[in-house]
């Protein structure tokens, strides 16, 4: 007797038979009751296969796919007797697609976008809506006013070739950008803030101004999201259209919007629906306070330290919803943070689509969940952030789709690429540096693994060197960078310097995150550094050690031919000399430190700062092998506070502080002090201010020792240079620095290194017979004394590269400190 179970296995066969068995005979049924009028055979059951059924419905559903196979020059449908009939027009074959004037457009691109192909059928229809495909190509480029037509050409093997003619036209992007409704930001500043631009004399080197519905929907968001930061709660865009105007030849964006009053932060409550969980305990992680100006990226950002600190307690289907209630009465909001467990949905699987250079790891390792875990909303939403900051992809995004069961959820990525990549060509000026020129390749995305690799070779007036890096920003599959800096460099900067400096060496370093906005970076560095001392005709700065024959006074120059000519005027000093603490650094010397670097960085933009807070504090121990010993400190801030009620004007504050400290008994070199000159005060030279050798008054120039503290202030304000469109990318500085150099710690007395006995009685430079450079220096800026500078700057982010111009007048120096009032920076990349 048959069990139960397999009764059933056996009543389920029979029902799969019998529907197969139906499907089958109601296919055969429909395919009986079409008829084909122009082809037959195979060609005829292929056109059946078109059609599910002989309902009106699937007729028309089967019409459409067979004209869109483009195979048939016409398709048409009629009844009779019951029967379907489809007749068709085979066309005639084509030899070849050809396009002609396209030049804006490669060939190949448009042909993929076509779907008359060679050795297919010709089809007037599919020809058309070619046509117009191109057309909407052309659109998409901003050349709006582009023409397309199309003929065919007739071959005596009865083929036709056919002919795509393109009259592409002037470029045709957006004249003008307006908005309605704004009263609270201009529309210069809301322009500001858009990657898309009107119109203008540098339209030909540039694309932002070509009318793209996609690129005008990210520049909306970002709108939006500028003023909920900026306590615009109620603000949303209303309406947003782009209107052709012939007469003007170009498109007017015009976008209306509602600003809604500003809100201020009422209250801040945390509300948990959880056990074991303290809102107070949650407290020190919100980003909001009682008084704030509402700031939805704040509100963002508690939502996501919220939710990934309750994971992170066992709760990872939680997630922290922002609740706000408005009063517009006295325009505050009362903002809730509500901690509820989420549906239990689990993610079944991840698939990523559109990555085609880059690895999947690389993307999945984004993400904090992975497959099998808790859906979580909030941290889909992160991860999708972090792929877009990456610069992998011009474009990322993430949905959902439901899972095999109502548990599960399937999570699809799809990404855009774009280059990574660059080969660059580059040349500049620095007052510093003179004429400079380099060579790089590099790529952010090397192999599609993440990694960043990045070699430069550079050859200027006064230096040359290579440099290569390496970063992995995943080291051991934690989310800490690891990488490594090789480099060689020479500088023979004798404008500035009696001596030419050869270093290099490399760098290990890890950053390791502790928060959003801090990182801690250990590094360890290893470097030779050599001094030397040019010493010729032209630049004979130690001709007092080592005479020149028939040049150094008392050595054949012809003017104090002997010792006994020498006098204050004729000696060793007055062609210029190096000072005794740069001939005693002469050689080589290895310096072994480890330490370490904190950032902060909580500022809204990191090409383009417009608020917020950078800071670093970094720590060196010189002494782990080599032969310098010493500690340095360093430290440096700057914030950015753009100002609310005028267009565009960013005021920076920058303070910057070091102190360097010897260990054991080690006698600092100049090259292990701190040398600083306009990156510390705009209007000194490089080296021009703080401890400097005067013992020769004909080479105070060249002869800055440097001092092992420091500090320093900048005010600056930048500027937009009215009635000058923003994308030429020029802006007005005005700035006032202040600071000091001080406490040069090295030796005075050199006796030690000239006759080989210490602390011999000081003789100086000029001191009659000789007239030498004696044994021991005097120092000018050994104490602390302010010096301060005010001027003003022109800066142009140009489209081959950055440059700054500097016109600083230094109002408070020292009698020996050295000035340079124009200071100019730029590069361009071609």
């Amino acid at each position: 007797m048959l069990s139960t179970r397999a009764f059933c296995r056996r009543i389920s066969l029979v029902v799969a038979i019998l529907a197969a068995f139906i499907g089958s005979t109601t296919f055969a049924a429909a395919a009986d009751n079409i008829d084909v009028v122009g082809a037959s055979g195979a060609d005829a059951d292929a056109i059946r296969a078109y059609f599910a059924g002989t309902s009106e419905a699937e007729v028309q559903a089967g019409l459409e796919a067979l004209r869109s196979s483009g195979r048939f020059s016409n398709v048409s449908v009629s009844r009779s007797s019951g029967h379907v009939v489809i007749h068709v027009t085979q066309g005639t074959q084509i030899n070849r697609v050809a396009f002609e004037g396209n030049s804006k457009i490669k060939t190949e691109n448009l042909e993929g976008e076509i779907r008359t192909k060679a050795h297919g059928s010709f089809n007037p229809q599919t020809a058309d809506q070619d046509v117009t495909r191109m057309m909407e190509i052309y659109k998409r480029s901003g050349r709006a006013a582009a023409k397309v037509t199309y003929r065919t050409v007739s071959l005596p093997n009865g083929k036709v070739d056919v002919v795509f003619t393109i009259v592409e036209g002037d470029k045709t992007g957006i004249k003008e950008i307006k908005f309605i409704g704004n009263e609270v930001y201009s529309t210069s500043r809301l322009v500001g803030l858009m990657e898309t631009t009107e119109m203008n004399y540098l339209s030909f080197i540039k694309t932002s101004d070509v009318y793209d519905p996609d690129r005008v929907a990210t520049d909306l968001e970002l709108i939006r999201r500028f003023y909920l930061k900026n306590g615009y709660a109620d603000f949303h865009v209303v309406n947003s259209e782009a209107i052709y105007d012939a007469a003007q030849g170009g498109y007017i964006l015009q976008i209306t919007v509602s600003e809604g009053p500003q809100y201020r932060v009422s209250s801040v409550d945390i509300e948990s629906h959880l056990p074991d969980i303290d809102p107070q305990t949650l407290r020190p992680l919100v980003r909001l306070a009682p008084g704030d100006v509402y700031n939805g990226d704040a509100v963002e950002k508690t939502v996501d330290t919220l939710t990934r600190e309750i994971a992170r307690k066992g709760y990872a289907f939680t997630q922290a919803r922002p609740r706000g209630q408005r009063n517009p009465a006295d325009r505050t909001v009362a903002i809730r943070f509500v901690l509820d467990e989420g549906p239990r949905v689990y993610i079944e699987r991840i698939n990523i689509h559109g990555n085609n250079k880059t690895r999947e790891y690389v993307i999945r390792r984004e993400f904090d969940i992975g497959e099998g875990d808790a859906y979580n909303r909030v941290l889909i939403e992160r991860a999708e952030r972090h792929l877009n900051g990456l610069g992998y992809f011009k474009k990322v995004k993430i949905t959902n789709e439901p899972g095999s069961s109502s548990d599960q959820v399937i999570v699809n990525v799809d990404v855009e690429e774009q280059p990574t990549g660059s080969f660059n060509v580059s040349g500049g000026y620095s007052t510093v540096e003179g004429f400079l020129g380099e060579v790089s390749v590099s790529d952010s995305n090397f192999m599609g693994r993440g990694e960043a690799v990045r070699l430069s070779v550079n050859e200027g007036q006064y230096s040359r060197g290579v440099n290569f890096s390496f970063t992995e920003p995943y080291f051991l599959d934690q989310r800490m960078s690891a990488g490594f800096d090789l480099f060689a460099k020479r500088s023979d900067a004798w404008n500035y310097n009696y001596y030419s400096t050869t270093s290099y060496g490399g760098t290990l370093r890890l950053g390791i995150p502790i928060t959003e906005e801090l990182t801690l970076q250990p590094h360890y560095s290893v470097y030779s550094t050599t001094i030397s001392i040019p010493n010729d005709t032209q630049h004979p700065y130690n001709d007092c050690q080592e005479p020149i024959p028939y040049y150094t006074p008392g050595f054949g120059y012809w003017l104090a031919p002997t010792p006994s000519s020498l006098n204050l005027i004729y000696n060793c000093m007055s062609n210029g000399e190096a000072s005794l603490a740069i001939k005693q650094s002469q050689g080589s010397l290895i310096t072994s430190l480890a330490g370490y670097t904190f950032n902060f960085s909580n500022i809204d933009n990191p090409k383009n700062p417009r608020n917020g807070l950078t800071a670093n504090l970094t720590q060196d121990f010189a002494g782990l092998g080599g032969d310098a010993r010493y500690v340095r400190t360093t430290g440096e801030a700057r914030y950015f506070y753009e100002f609310p009620y005028v267009s565009d004007v960013i005021g920076i504050g920058r303070l910057q502080a070091g102190v360097l400290i010897p260990l054991a008994g080690y006698d600092l070199r100049v090259f292990d002090n701190f040398n600083l000159g306009p990156s510390l005060i705009r209007g000194f030279a490089p080296g021009g201010l703080g401890p400097r050798d005067i013992s020769n008054w004909t080479s105070t120039v060249g002869n800055s020792v440097g001092g092992t503290k420091y500090i320093g202030g900048t005010v600056e304000v930048q500027f937009p240079i009215w009635g000058l469109p923003k994308d030429i990318g020029l802006r007005g500085a005005v700035f006032s620095d202040a600071g000091s150099l001080w406490d040069y710690r090295g030796p005075q007395n050199f006796s030690k290194y000239l006759y080989g006995v210490s602390n011999l009685p000081c003789t100086y430079a000029f001191t009659p017979p000789a007239y030498g450079q004696g044994n021991c220096i005097l120092l000018s800026g050994q104490e602390f004394s302010i010096r301060a500078s005010v001027g003003a700057g022109l800066l142009w982010q140009s489209p081959l590269g950055p440059i700054r111009f500097d016109y600083a007048v230094a109002v408070a120096k020292g009698p020996y400190d050295i000035t340079q009032r124009f200071r100019f920076s730029g590069g361009t990349s071609f």
